[in-house]
């Protein structure tokens, strides 16, 4: 069987010296793997290709067949990595801490411990709106349960 931690090594493997990272890997009872990748700067098609072409060179179809799936990890997913944060600094993000409250916050900095952020507070005035921001704090990464990029439109 094709584990989780073989398809996280190849794909380290391929990434090393790029501004890409492996996020997260998934391999269910049928071999589905997925492969979420980010980078620092952007993650292309083109990257996740090269990554897949990588992996499956590195699989044998003839012992266990697989279906493989390389992605960027998209404005939908939780980041999951301290390194995925320093591209969010100076943007807002959509926080669930653990009792189930979801607030938006401005990143202002992090460490392997915490964010320091700003809560965004939204006002509606009629049909217009005014976002502005509410004081600095600290929330520690064992009060949250997940975050999101958040884009406001």
């Amino acid at each position: 069987m094709i584990t989780k931690e073989q398809i996280l090594n190849i794909a380290e493997e391929c990434l090393k010296g790029s501004d890409r990272f492996v996020v997260d890997v998934n391999v269910d009872k049928n071999n589905v793997i997925d492969v979420f990748i980010d980078a620092d700067t952007q993650v292309t098609i083109e990257n996740c290709v090269e990554l897949s072409h990588f992996v499956e060179e590195h699989l044998n179809r003839d012992v266990e067949d697989y279906e493989l799936n390389v992605s960027s990890a998209g404005i939908d997913f939780p980041l999951k990595k301290l390194r995925q944060y320093n591209k969010y600094v100076g943007k807002d993000l959509l926080v669930t801490l653990n009792d189930g409250k979801k607030k938006i916050y401005r990143l202002n900095s992090f460490d392997e411990k915490q964010l320091e952020a700003m809560e965004v507070v939204t006002k509606k005035y009629g049909k217009l709106s005014k976002i502005s921001l509410g004081d600095a704090l600290t929330i520690k990464f064992d009060e949250i349960k997940e975050v999101k990029p958040y884009i406001n439109f």
